[in-house]
């Protein structure tokens, strides 16, 4: 019987938040947060993390009924993408994912059995962070990486950055991209549209990033899967495919963009069945993987029954509830 795995599923690490209060960075990070989402959904969001979202967060009885509930057997825990912090500096950054890092063990260890995790990483210190991924490999027994869309102004495909992704193909890790945040800024203020617009287009870029400054192609054996399905990347890649036909600058990677969908995996977050089918018609069912973005209210609770609802092929269904992420995840 194939596990069921969710690979989008989030916990909290409250003691990130008196590692970083009163530092300048924290303030100028939200105060950017503040200009993408508008106050009506900051205050929204703030009532839910201290209501609703509490004791999905914290109590691990709780999560294992939703997870009942919802027919998952596995979560492969990321951290709350607030808590990325790419503003500290190196011992800040540190002491920030030694604390996230060492929570989301210690809660894989109390179900080992119906939990796995990945790790968070100090990406703007990119040799750091290589470390920081060795380490929870190798001591903390996770099985890979969340990482935001951007790096404190960096794009994923930024030289720099080379050392992080060397070690992640080295490892074998699951790298996810998961955004918080947008760079369009006040433009999307009203109405939550930070996220309903903000989160899929920077998921977008990052992975377009990823094809055109041939990341790629320079570390080939990466394993990297997209929140929210991939964004709008899945669908719309045959303009990126023409421009890399007639535009000659377009041309900096080794093949045509929509051949790295061979490469690239995405959660199946895309909440109808039209949306999935044409994912799967894309990506095929052998790179969508189960999420459910937990316990967020942008998430679904019922996603076994959304994948089965689309009456695939016994083979499709398993890869996509958890056979390919066991096989990604190493469980």
């Amino acid at each position: 019987m194939t596990p069921v795995i969710d690979v989008h599923a989030h916990l909290d690490v409250p003691a990130i938040a008196g590692l970083v209060e009163g530092r300048p960075g924290l303030a100028a990070e939200q105060a950017e947060q503040f200009a993408t989402f508008g106050p009506g959904s900051i205050k929204r969001n703030i009532e839910l993390m201290q209501t609703s979202y509490r004791p999905l967060l914290d109590d691990l009885d709780a999560r294992l009924a939703q997870m009942d509930a919802g027919r998952v057997d596995i979560h492969a825990l990321s951290v709350v993408p607030t808590l990325y912090h790419y503003w500290a500096d190196a011992p800040l950054a540190n002491d920030i994912v030694a604390a996230a890092n060492e929570r989301i063990a210690r809660t894989v260890a109390q179900r080992p059995d119906r939990l796995t995790g990945l790790a968070t990483v100090a990406l703007q210190h990119p040799e750091l962070a290589a470390d920081q991924l060795r380490m929870a490999h190798r001591q903390l027994g996770l099985r890979g990486a969340e990482i935001s869309t951007t790096v404190a102004g960096r794009d994923l495909s930024d030289p720099d950055l080379d050392p992080f992704w060397a070690a992640a193909e080295q490892l074998g890790s699951f790298i996810f991209i998961h955004p918080w945040g947008c760079s369009l800024g006040s433009r999307l203020a009203p109405a939550y549209l930070g996220n309903i617009v903000g989160q899929p287009a920077e998921t977008t870029v990052a992975l377009h990033h990823l094809v055109f400054g041939g990341v790629l192609d320079r570390f080939p054996g990466l394993r990297v899967c997209a929140a929210h399905g991939g964004g709008y990347f899945p669908h719309y890649l045959a303009r990126a495919d023409h421009a890399y036909q007639v535009r000659p600058e377009s041309r900096t990677m080794a093949r045509p963009p929509s051949a790295y969908l061979d490469t690239l995996y995405f959660d199946s977050l895309v909440y109808t069945d039209d949306a999935l089918s044409r994912l799967l018609s894309v990506a095929g069912p052998g790179h969508v993987l189960l999420g459910t973005d937990y316990p967020f209210d942008m998430g679904v609770t019922d996603p076994v029954d959304r994948i089965e609802s689309l009456k695939l092929p016994p083979p499709d269904r398993d890869a996509i509830v958890g056979g390919t992420a066991a096989r990604l995840l190493g469980v």
